[in-house]
């Protein structure tokens, strides 16, 4: 849920990357904050606990304009991939006002894709929010392996249901990786 700051004329929204171990979350999150300019970010906060790290920053987007007034800022956040931490992604959820799940496009994480996938479903709707509804952005992440699934495969095994926005990825590269954010961003800004 987007909070707003009267005081400061400023709403702050929630963005979650979400999906598998290794799929390229902390990557996106590592190149735009590489990317966006000082002036217009925070320093990222990484939470490492003994087997587990969450990434976090925010920042004011560079052309999103304002809202009633009002300036946008981002917070993004990453979650563990990995299944045993269900319990941190959860906790990350709350509060979401959007969701990019970057999916890995080879073909042996194809099963972890749909996993994940499931799984935010029923965290959303466990927020009280009705997934189909809820602002969704698909990135099919590593899309330059060479034996990456064909996109029409992606879809359908990912986005079938959905018919969610989609958007090939090269998040190591940073190919994909601001078209990505920069839907998403107006999606949840839509929503307000």
């Amino acid at each position: 849920m987007a909070i707003i700051n009267v005081a400061q004329r400023e709403i702050r929204c929630k963005i979650v990357y979400y999906g598998p171990g290794l799929c390229g979350k902390t990557t996106n999150l590592k190149y735009i904050h590489r990317m966006v300019p000082e002036s217009a970010k925070n320093k990222m906060i990484s939470i490492d606990t003994e087997t587990e790290r969450t990434l976090f920053f925010d920042f004011l987007p560079i052309d999103l304009g304002t809202v009633h007034g009002f300036q946008t800022r981002f917070h993004l956040y990453t979650v563990p991939g990995q299944v045993l931490y269900e319990r941190t992604r959860v906790a990350v959820l709350t509060g979401v006002d959007g969701v990019v799940f970057v999916a890995d496009s080879q073909p042996n994480k194809m099963r972890d894709n749909i996993e994940s996938l499931k799984e935010l479903a029923r965290n959303i709707q466990n927020e009280g929010k009705k997934f189909k509804d809820f602002p969704l952005v698909l990135q099919y992440n590593k899309r330059d392996m060479p034996n990456a699934v064909p996109l029409e495969q992606m879809n359908y095994y990912l986005n079938s249901q959905l018919n969610a926005r989609s958007f090939e990825a090269v998040a190591s590269r940073g190919v994909g990786v601001f078209d990505t954010l920069k839907y998403i961003s107006k999606l949840v800004i839509s929503k307000l």
